[in-house]
């Protein structure tokens, strides 16, 4: 593999896990404005966070079917680097802030994978993760990984089911521009285990030497 691949850990909601991630040199962390989420974070929390991350640290502001003036209170009060659409949001919305973004595609068995990273141009990268008929994102399921595609034009993020032991053999077999993890290192719906933070982004390092 030419570089390591980017880690991201989505779902933080404290400052501590969020300082945390950066001192295990994790590239992103995602903040959830979905409120049904158990990761769901509050605008004034997530100010919080973002002040007292180093710098370096990219900020992801994940949403759900949003509507425009829910994601503009966001990015106008928020230094958000990217945003995150993990629901049925089509390109031309995702493309309408002004911001970089990420689009999240649920992966079914026997899906036209292909077909469906050909929908979102605009994105800065795609993200691949385990469709689930009433979950958006943290199934703690893996979807096929065959279904992964090998060459893409959009840089791919890998999601759904990841944890400190599959990632390693998820990372040298798929090699994956970046992968994205949150049930996998909680210890409870919505609750960080710094441990299995640590264990996961060695599980990368192992993945990417292999």
């Amino acid at each position: 593999m030419p570089y390591r691949p980017r880690i991201k850990i989505c779902g933080i909601k404290t400052v501590a896990d969020a300082c945390y991630a950066a001192s295990l040199g994790v590239d992103a962390i995602g903040l959830v404005f979905y409120p049904p989420s158990p990761r769901h974070v509050e605008l004034e929390q997530a100010c919080r966070i973002v002040q007292a991350l180093p710098p370096l640290v990219s900020v992801v502001a994940l949403f759900v079917n949003p509507n425009a003036a829910e994601v503009a209170r966001v990015i106008t009060t928020l230094a958000v680097d990217l945003l995150q659409f993990h629901g049925d949001e089509d390109e031309a919305f995702c493309h309408s802030f002004a911001r970089p973004y990420i689009k999240a595609l649920p992966v079914r068995t026997g899906a036209d994978v292909q077909a469906q990273l050909s929908a979102y141009g605009s994105a800065r990268a795609l993200l691949l993760d385990t469709y689930h008929p009433q979950l958006r994102g943290g199934t703690g399921d893996c979807f096929d990984w065959t279904q992964f595609p090998r060459a893409a034009q959009r840089p791919l993020i890998l999601a759904g089911g990841l944890n400190p032991d599959n990632v390693g053999a998820a990372v040298a077999q798929l090699q994956p521009y970046a992968v994205d993890v949150s049930g996998g290192v909680e210890s409870a719906r919505g609750i960080k285990n710094q441990a299995l933070m640590r264990a996961f982004v060695a599980g990368v390092g192992r993945g990417y030497e292999d």
